[in-house]
């Protein structure tokens, strides 16, 4: 847990469909009923799925 995130799954960001992926990723989550969310992270030029806090408990 980083900043009182998670991080369930890293994308790379230079991949052909982009964001995609995570976000195809963050939506199966949010059917499972986490809050997950695709945020980039610059340093490591991924996508990153996170939930923030406990949301992982759900």
């Amino acid at each position: 847990m980083v900043n009182g995130r998670t991080v369930l799954e890293r994308f790379p960001a230079g991949g052909p469909r982009g964001s995609w992926p995570a976000e195809e990723f963050a939506q199966a989550r949010r059917m499972e009923g986490l809050a997950a969310e695709v945020v980039m992270d610059l340093a490591s030029d991924t996508f990153l799925v996170v939930v923030r806090g406990g949301d992982t408990a759900r």
